[in-house]
């Protein structure tokens, strides 16, 4: 399994090339986190990763089709999301992301330049395995980014749109 820095390493050279940048743009739910809450990410092509909140972490929700669920940090969450509205009385407010990322898919041609198999596992910014599959994306928040993440092709085309 590739660690974090691995990766970078490996799809940094690639992204003049092969990156897009990407603006988020599907509204989404979130709550503050329950300390040690233990969040299973599912996407439409299954079980993505796991992750446990931490102090001031946000829960998001979003609205696709898998409604998947998955962990942002406090400072990293203000910095992508604004909030629309009043929270509902289960704790959820929607927000709209504000974010843009650099992404990269996993064609044929870039998973032989990565030197990975269709299917492959990495170590997620926190220390979870991750999983990703020929056709899913590699995300980059920006430029100068000190982590990679996967997004599910579905998932992906629901929620972003080039810019």
């Amino acid at each position: 399994m590739l660690s974090q820095h691995e990766l970078l390493e490996k799809v940094k050279p690639l992204l003049p090339e092969h990156s897009k940048r990407y603006k988020k743009t599907l509204i989404v739910q979130a709550r503050p986190a329950i300390e040690g809450e233990r969040i299973e990410t599912h996407t439409q092509s299954g079980l993505e990763t796991i992750n446990q909140a931490k102090t001031g972490d946000m829960l998001v929700k979003n609205s696709t089709n898998a409604g998947e669920e998955y962990l942002v940090p406090a400072h990293k969450f203000a910095a992508r999301y604004v909030a629309l509205g009043e929270t509902d009385p289960a704790g959820w407010t929607s927000y709209q992301p504000t974010g843009q990322i650099i992404a990269i898919e996993l064609t044929d041609s870039v998973l032989q330049a990565l030197e990975l198999n269709n299917t492959f596992q990495f170590v997620a910014a926190w220390k979870e395995p991750m999983q990703a599959r020929k056709g899913d994306f590699l995300a980059l928040p920006n430029e100068g980014a000190e982590e990679v993440y996967r997004i599910a092709r579905e998932e992906f085309f629901e929620t972003y749109t080039a810019i």
